[in-house]
Parts: C-alpha cells; structure tokens; sequence
C-alpha cells in the first residue's frame, strides 16, 4: 500500500520496526545464514495436527529435501515439487494442482518455516532463552494470511529450528517437531524438476 504523507508513513515504519526485536532477528538470521549456506538439505519432520480443544487429530511424518529455493517434500504418496518457479502438488492418487511460487504466499509450508527467512513477512519477539533453546513468536505482517501465529522453539547451538507451533485462524494447531536436519546432503539438481511421466496416466494436472 501507498502512503500518501510522509508523515503517516514515518510512524507505520516506526511501528514496524519496534514489532522486529533485535535479539530474535540476530538469532533467525543465523538460522538463514545457515540453510543459504548449505549446498543441501534433509529434514525429517513429524506434524501433530489437533482441533481448538486440543484433541488431537493426527500424525503425519514427512521427508524434506531444500536446495535454495527448490524442494520436494514427501509424506507418503503425497508429494510436493518446487522447481523454485511452480509448486506441483500430488495427493497420492488421482490429481496433481500446479500452482506459481506467489500462490502460494498465504500459507505456511514447512520449507518457509525451516528457511529462517522471516525479515519479510513476520514481526517476531523473543520470548524465552533457556539454555540453549530460544523461544520466539511470530505474527504474520498480512493480517489475510491463514494462520495467526507461529511459535518457533531454535537450537541456539546448531542454528536450528527444533520445533514449532502454528496456530491457524479457526484456533486449530499444527505441532512441527524436527527430528533430524542434515545441512550436508548432497542432492541432484533433477529431484526438483518436475516429471510427468513419473505418475500414473490416469492423473489429472490442475493448472
């Protein structure tokens, strides 16, 4: 959005950046840093679904493969390819949606989560350091985003997201715990293209 008075302007960024607490930036940034220097990475997730009581609803155990801004996540038969241009979709059995990167934005993938890239999108405050764990929240800067808030539990030691906390609209929560993260894989460039003939026939593509 365009601001008309400087004025105006000058106290939205003030306030902007008052909500960006130093302390956490420094420690997310070291968890960027990481992954932008990695050449690949593996991640092992585990995600605990429950509803706004706190029942919960299911586990789900996924494989994560990064590479800049590529990915392929894999949970099951459901498979999720990022060429860092389109993101493919696979449910697992009939259909497969092709979407842009920008599509995307209002929602929380776990390789945005793992990325450490937050600058853009979060305020963030720190809101625990015990031992080596540090606890910061965030809140989404675009109130139309499908979540309110997300809690991430960091590894000070390793730089690195231990687990998080993410709390939708409806007041639903997805618990994301990392169970192992290799910063050292060695990973081909093709894992992230996009295969047609990979798939059934039967499969439909949604553009």
């Amino acid at each position: 959005m365009r601001y008309l008075f400087i004025l105006a302007a000058t106290l939205i960024f003030s306030n902007t950046q008052a909500q960006k607490d130093p302390q956490a930036k420094a420690l997310l940034d070291q968890i960027g840093a990481k992954v932008k220097q990695a050449k690949g990475i593996l991640v092992n997730i585990q995600l605990i679904s429950k509803n706004n009581k706190g029942k919960a609803l299911g586990t789900k155990s996924i494989n994560l493969k990064m590479k800049g801004d590529k990915y392929l996540l894999q949970q099951g038969a459901v498979e999720i390819i990022c060429d860092g241009t389109n993101i493919y979709n696979f449910d697992g059995s009939n259909s497969i949606s092709k979407s842009s990167v920008s599509e995307s934005d209002q929602t929380l993938s776990p390789q945005k989560l793992l990325s450490g890239n937050y600058d853009k999108d979060f305020n963030f405050k720190l809101l625990s350091q015990d031992g080596g764990k540090a606890t910061i929240e965030l809140s989404p800067i675009d109130k139309r985003k499908n979540f309110q808030k997300v809690t991430l539990v960091l590894d000070k030691a390793k730089s690195a997201l231990s687990s998080a906390s993410i709390l939708d609209k409806s007041n639903n929560i997805t618990d994301v715990k990392v169970v192992t993260i290799n910063y050292g894989a060695s990973l081909e460039d093709k894992l992230f293209l996009f295969n047609r003939a990979k798939y059934p026939k039967n499969v439909e593509i949604f553009d």
